[in-house]
């Protein structure tokens, strides 16, 4: 699920950036540079929204970016993130006898190697 939300860039003294998030309390980042910092605000942000996804917390709605008040140091601009609900489903899966003994002779997880094939093959 794709979600947008705006955030505070506050440049500091030392240019760097620190980054906060007016609708998550405590969701707060820092970086280096504006380019660095972009990447950390949405690195933040997807972590923030998967933590609350996984504990089944409810995902406070974004506000509007005019809404949010800034200061002479500091600049608001929506980020953006793609959270996937990492919580493990069961499903039944069926493959050949010959191969399911090849699986177990061999210590694989059949779990693990269904999981990586499907990650490369959606990415």
């Amino acid at each position: 699920m794709e979600y947008v939300y705006p955030a505070i860039f506050h440049h500091n003294a030392d240019a760097t950036f620190t980054i906060t998030f007016p609708d998550l309390p405590g969701c707060v980042s820092e970086g280096k540079n504006l380019v660095n910092a972009v990447s950390m605000a949405q690195s933040a942000l997807t972590q923030w929204l998967e933590y609350l996804t996984d504990k089944n917390m409810l995902i406070p709605a974004a506000s509007e970016l005019l809404s949010v008040q800034t200061n002479d140091r500091e600049f608001v601009n929506y980020v953006r993130a793609d959270v996937k609900d990492g919580r493990a489903v069961k499903r039944t899966v069926s493959i050949p006898k010959w191969m399911d003994d090849k699986v177990v002779a061999s210590g694989l997880s059949l779990s693990r190697v269904l999981q990586d094939t499907l990650t490369q093959r959606l990415q």
